[in-house]
């Protein structure tokens, strides 16, 4: 990072990182992984206006996580990772349901094997149709931190590049990919993961009912 704009930019949210996190990391550790997730987005981000402000809320995630898996903070609730390729469709999908579902009664996380540019525009309309915005959702890398933290890894498309972790729960959805697909093809993925999301949410959540649609 040659360009002395965004470096000044990270050092100040590394130092507000660095207070946030203290009890958990050092500066250095911080610091570190702030630049990493900056680097890691920036070699698929179109646009890099945003990538501070991105690589800050990366950042976090990975810290939390990190500290989950390192006994420095609790687990409250179940985590659940959802992967796809370009975690720019289907895995921002499920987890935009699966929020919209569970609410305060899971974690949800995403990534991908290979980032994308950003959500793919037939997604985010198909999920306005339903009331549910991706508007601050961006595609990030899958972590080792994040994996690792998961208690539940459900992939789609992305086959051995996620990270095999013993002792966590796998599931392997085959969904087809709405990278290139229209309007209507990607209504009728967003309603299998739908479906499939509910299942699971059923699965890991005692009593959970939802009726289609809500």
């Amino acid at each position: 990072m040659t360009d002395p704009t965004p470096t000044a930019h990270l050092r100040r949210i590394a130092d507000k990182l660095a207070y946030d996190y203290d009890a958990c990391f050092s500066t250095d550790e911080v610091l570190a992984m702030l630049h990493d997730s900056y680097d890691q987005l920036a070699a698929s981000a179109s646009v890099t206006a945003f990538l501070p402000v991105l690589a800050e809320r990366l950042t976090r995630e990975r810290l939390d996580a990190r500290a989950q898996v390192e006994g420095k903070l609790a687990k409250r609730v179940p985590e659940v990772l959802f992967v796809c390729v370009q975690n720019a469709g289907r895995s921002q999908m499920a987890a935009a349901l699966a929020r919209h579902y569970a609410g305060s009664q899971l974690h949800i996380r995403t990534g991908g094997s290979a980032p994308g540019h950003g959500i793919h525009p037939p997604v985010v309309q198909a999920m306005k149709e339903i009331g549910l915005s991706m508007d601050q959702e961006f595609p990030k890398p899958l972590t080792d931190e994040v994996v690792r933290a998961a208690d539940v890894v459900v992939t789609m498309g992305c086959g051995d590049e996620c990270p095999y972790v013993p002792g966590r729960r796998y599931e392997d959805w085959p969904i087809a990919d709405p990278a290139h697909a229209d309007a209507d093809a990607v209504t009728v993925i967003r309603d299998d993961i739908d479906r499939r999301v509910r299942s699971l949410l059923a699965d890991l959540l005692p009593g959970f009912h939802p009726a289609p649609g809500t």
